[in-house]
């Protein structure tokens, strides 16, 4: 998987980036049909793929997460005329690892791909500052949401056992019923939960128990109540029932 691939529906524009790589295992693809160009990536694998910005059609963004699928060691570089800042951000968020004017000169035209295949993006430099402000709410969500999990071992077994039942959609009458209790105390163990996981209704506490539940944060020594396949359901009225 070391090859180049340079595709498009333009003769010379296809021989004018071959002349300019010409250090580079190169193959050529002269086609107007995005199938075509999905097979011959499925077929080489290659290293990295030049892919003429017209291929892509109207569902630009699509077409290239379509193709991340196919194959996604592909570094792709999408070649085209000028495009919006809005529009590239979105093929980055595809999966692109770079974009640049279909007529660069043969010169900065090495330097994006050897760039890009070191493992650098080759995007405006406005993403740039995009990507990292995204990154910034991606970890600040991430730590408050491992906060989230981690206080569930702060529960009592008896509040945990209640938080599952939530989760796995009973109502309040439900969760009494079972465990031979009032409906006043499970409501009762239902605030403190909500107090102790800093959560404020059902629903979240519903979303808290099902990543539990999926990543295995739980504290083992908090049994679950319910089968290990089973599975949560959140009806819309089971997970809004009876306020708290």
């Amino acid at each position: 998987m070391n090859n180049l691939i340079l595709v498009s529906s333009d003769k010379d524009r296809l021989a004018s980036w071959n002349a300019a790589l010409n250090d580079f295992i190169i193959s050529n693809l002269i086609s107007d049909k995005l199938d075509t160009v999905w097979d011959e990536v499925a077929r080489t694998k290659p290293h990295t793929l030049l892919l003429d910005f017209g291929l892509l059609g109207l569902n630009g963004s699509l077409n290239v997460a379509s193709l991340r699928k196919i194959c996604a060691e592909t570094r792709t570089i999408i070649m085209s005329g000028d495009i919006s800042e809005e529009l590239e951000w979105e093929l980055l968020k595809a999966g692109i690892r770079g974009c640049c004017r279909s007529d660069i000169n043969p010169k900065a035209l090495k330097q994006v791909v050897l760039a890009v295949q070191q493992g650098e993006l080759w995007v405006r430099r406005t993403l740039t500052c995009r990507l990292i402000d995204e990154l910034g709410k991606t970890t600040s969500k991430n730590k408050a949401y491992r906060a989230t999990l981690g206080l569930l071992n702060t529960l009592t077994q008896r509040e945990y056992d209640i938080a599952v039942r939530v989760g796995n959609g009973e109502s309040n009458k439900q969760i009494a019923q079972d465990c031979a209790i009032t409906e006043r105390t499970v409501k009762a163990h239902l605030t403190e939960i909500f107090l102790k996981l800093g959560i404020s209704d059902r629903l979240n506490l519903a979303l808290v128990i099902s990543a539990d539940n999926r990543n295995g944060i739980a504290n083992p020594d908090y049994p679950s109540s319910g089968s290990p396949a089973q599975t949560m359901q959140l009806g819309g009225s089971r997970a809004n029932d009876q306020n708290t």
